[in-house]
């Protein structure tokens, strides 16, 4: 009977990634450009509220984000939690940099490639230490919607993100909390490969967006 409960909680958890990269990938068949932004896709303009909705709303439809963050979540089964929320602060520090800095060439096909990197540490075959500039560049990618606006709207926009973000990260790490010690090594080599194929899914679009 034990044996049929870790195997139905392992399938649970195979499901549930499955359901989240089917969703992800929906949400991104305009192209993952294009699904980033709730700002562009609402044609909304500067103000506090509305930068405020469109950092909530940004994790939901960014699908390349969306399974970065739901990934990150397996890695920090592993760390403390406030490694996991010091990452969102790297993001955040990246969104500066995309204000101060912006036009990085192939900013959006770099932000698949970060989905490869996080397989690969999942794997082990990197280092965690790579997440950190991963993190800062989905954060700078995070920033082209706002480029332009006033400085309260942006502090409402990084504010929205932050909360939706580190809300998402805390419910994805609750539920994923029951599967640390049933996830086989095959389960996550699938997992793995999984993220990768959309990694380069992604990137392929970033191409022809």
């Amino acid at each position: 009977m034990k044996l049929i409960k870790i195997r139905f909680q392992g399938d649970a958890l195979g499901r549930w990634f499955l359901v989240c990269g089917l969703a992800s990938i929906c949400l991104g068949a305009l192209s993952p450009a294009q699904a980033h932004h709730f700002a562009d896709i609402s044609q909304l303009q500067p103000s506090i509220v509305n930068g405020l909705l469109s950092g909530l709303a940004h994790p939901v439809l960014g699908p390349d984000h969306l399974l970065f963050l739901l990934a990150l979540s397996l890695v920090g089964l592993q760390q403390r939690l406030s490694w996991s929320m010091g990452l969102l602060v790297i993001g955040l520090l990246g969104s500066g940099a995309g204000l101060l800095w912006p036009g990085m060439p192939a900013a959006e096909f770099l932000v698949a490639g970060t989905l490869v990197i996080e397989a690969l540490v999942l794997l082990r075959f990197l280092p965690p230490l790579l997440l950190l500039p991963a993190m800062a560049l989905h954060g700078y990618v995070l920033s082209v919607p706002v480029f332009g606006w006033s400085a309260m709207p942006v502090v409402a926009y990084g504010t929205g993100l932050l909360f939706s973000q580190a809300a998402l990260l805390a419910l994805a790490l609750s539920a994923l909390r029951p599967f640390k010690a049933r996830l086989s090594s095959g389960q996550l080599r699938w997992l793995c490969i999984a993220l990768m194929a959309l990694g380069g899914t992604f990137a392929a679009a970033s191409l022809t967006a």
